[in-house]
C-alpha cells in the first residue's frame, strides 16, 4: 500500500460486494490489509468489515478492506486496533495509515448518512488505539 497511491472516489449506492471488494483492491492494492500476502489462486481475498457487523459496522464500502481468507477468519469480531497490535507481533506488515485512513472515510460517510450510532462509538475508539 504506496503512500503515493491516487485515492479514488468512494462510491457505495446500489453497487454489489464483489463490486466494492474489487474498489478496495484498485484502491489499497491486491494484498491482505493484516498480513500482506498478495491475492492471488492460493490467496483468496474476501471483504473484512473495520467495524465488524456485531459492533455496529455497516456494509459500505468505506468500511470494507480487503484481506485474505485466513486473516479474515482469524480476527474474527476483533476490533481493528486489537487485530493489528497481533498481526505486528507476528510479524506481519500492517498498513495502520490505511486503517485510520478507511476509519476517517466511515465516519464521514456516518456524517453524510446519519445513523450507525455503535459504529461511532467504535471509530472514535479504533483510532484512538491505532496511535494514528
Amino acid at each position: 500500500m504506496d503512500a503515493g497511491r491516487e485515492v479514488m472516489p468512494v462510491v457505495t449506492d446500489g453497487v454489489g460486494r464483489a463490486d466494492r471488494l474489487a474498489a478496495r483492491i484498485a484502491r489499497d492494492g491486491a494484498s491482505c490489509v493484516w498480513c500482506g500476502r498478495e491475492f492471488g489462486r492460493l490467496v483468496r481475498a474476501t471483504t473484512d468489515h473495520l467495524v465488524p457487523r456485531v459492533k455496529g459496522g455497516p456494509s459500505w464500502l468505506e468500511n470494507e478492506l480487503a484481506a485474505c481468507g485466513r486473516c479474515n477468519r482469524a480476527r474474527g469480531h476483533r476490533g481493528a486496533a486489537e487485530w493489528a497490535d497481533e498481526c505486528e507481533r507476528l510479524g506481519w506488515p500492517v498498513d495502520r495509515t490505511l486503517l485510520a485512513r478507511t476509519l476517517r472515510e466511515l465516519e464521514g460517510a456516518i456524517e453524510r448518512r446519519g445513523g450507525q450510532r455503535r459504529a461511532r462509538a467504535q471509530i472514535v475508539t479504533q483510532l484512538r488505539r491505532l496511535e494514528i
